[in-house]
């Protein structure tokens, strides 16, 4: 089990931005130019290392371009003095990250400054605390903070995916159901690959987490508490359950059941173990997702004679399709958001990752290749993860942004599949 210490903000009121400051960078154009930030070591004990995983963050989003540190004009910043910021307008860095790393009474202390260059003027100034081994958390809690301070919309660097790890030959593959670092680092695994795991999913706490487990004779869906290490089962149904997923408050867990070829989609709710069955229509019903208000679940459907997605009220309501170009849509999953429903496509031989809005208009492809699949949001709804196979080749874990333009494999050295983000931890 991954246990990670909750990080104590002191001091962590932004400071005051002075009216006339006017860095930003707008993230709904689709021709952003990344901004040049210099980032450059943190004074003190890991403090290297600590710049290196915000500026791989911050890279990695596609908004920001770091600069090279060999560049650098003036060393050894002190977090308490004010930059020469006529060395870094010399080298072209509109924004500089600086900072200090102290280490007291075996407590880590970061304080940090974020610094319009141009303006020569100081953007946000704040101090984490934490326990040592802790200093990735707090690197991507800097990044969090200098991403929201820039863009105006939330980070999503201080977060972890679930997701299947798979290992071994092609028709000896185990698979274990794996957490990491949304960068990749430190992987850990939930379970020892003994049984075929499938479809995990986070609760809205990030604290616990469902997912499928299947043997040659049965299936279960579990619940799995990563803070205590507890396991639960679901509950037994007649037939096999599968695809289950949290409702935003965490109270309920929609599902599928499958009996006799046909699946429908059940809900249900985890204080009184009371299941409602919410489709009954002849076909594959399932992959059901809630909007982030809970009144609306898409979900995918093969009634009309292809895979489609639909969308339907909490209690089954009003199903009614969404989906209308050609192809099969699959894996549907509503953005943090509400604004866009995300899917695997495949037509024409290739697959896809798209987004829509929940009415079904404003398609787009962000994506294509032999096989994409599986797509989950980052928690500000601006990035996607999915699994992407070659031909011949193991699933690889990847991301790309809602405008199609960023698309970059995840940091994660082994196979992997069927990812999901968890919210922004505390």
């Amino acid at each position: 089990m991954l246990m990670l210490g909750l990080l104590a903000a002191s001091g962590a009121a932004l400071t005051a931005v002075p009216a006339s400051a006017q860095i930003e960078i707008n993230v709904n154009r689709a021709d952003v130019q990344p901004l040049p930030v210099a980032i450059p070591a943190f004074g003190g004990q890991q403090g290297a290392e600590i710049a290196d995983v915000i500026s791989a963050n911050l890279q990695r989003s596609g908004l920001f371009r770091p600069l090279d540190p060999a560049g650098f004009i003036e060393r050894d910043l002190s977090a308490n003095v004010q930059p020469r910021f006529p060395d870094w307008r010399a080298i072209n860095a509109q924004a500089l990250v600086n900072g200090q790393v102290t280490v007291e009474g075996g407590r880590l202390r970061v304080d940090f400054r974020l610094w319009d260059v141009f303006r020569g003027e100081q953007l946000l100034g704040l101090q984490f605390t934490s326990s040592p081994e802790n200093w990735r958390r707090v690197a991507h809690k800097i990044s969090d903070a200098v991403y929201e301070r820039l863009t105006g919309e939330k980070g999503y660097f201080d977060t972890r995916v679930v997701f299947v790890a798979e290992s071994g030959a092609r028709g000896q593959v185990t698979k274990r159901l794996a957490i990491m670092d949304q960068d990749g680092a430190n992987p850990s695994y939930i379970t020892s690959g003994d049984t075929l795991v499938m479809t995990p999913r986070f609760s809205p706490t990030s604290q616990e987490i469902t997912y499928m487990s299947l043997r040659p004779d049965s299936a279960t869906v579990y619940l799995f508490n990563l803070e205590s290490g507890r396991r639960e089962s679901l509950g037994s149904f007649q037939g096999m359950a599968f695809a289950p997923r949290f409702s935003p408050d965490g109270g309920r867990v929609a599902f599928s059941v499958e009996r006799g070829g046909n699946s429908d989609i059940f809900v249900m709710n985890l204080s009184s173990r009371s299941s409602t069955r919410l489709t009954s229509d002849p076909g594959i019903d399932t992959s059901a997702s809630f909007s982030p208000d809970g009144a609306r679940i898409a979900f995918n459907s093969d009634r009309s004679g292809s895979p489609q997605i639909y969308v339907m009220g909490a209690d089954g309501s009003g199903q009614r399709r969404v989906s209308s170009g050609g192809g099969s849509y699959t894996t549907p999953v509503w953005s943090p958001t509400g604004e866009f429903i995300a899917f695997t496509k495949q037509t024409g031989g290739q697959f896809h990752i798209g987004v829509m809005r929940p009415d079904g208009t404003d398609e787009r492809l962000l994506t294509t290749s032999y096989m994409d699949e599986g797509p989950t949001w980052a928690p500000n709804g601006r990035v996607l993860m999915f699994s992407r196979e070659t031909p011949g080749g193991a699933p690889r874990l990847w991301t790309v942004d809602v405008t199609g333009r960023i698309l970059q494999p995840v940091p994660y050295p082994g196979a992997g599949s069927d990812p999901a983000w968890s919210p922004l931890l505390n």
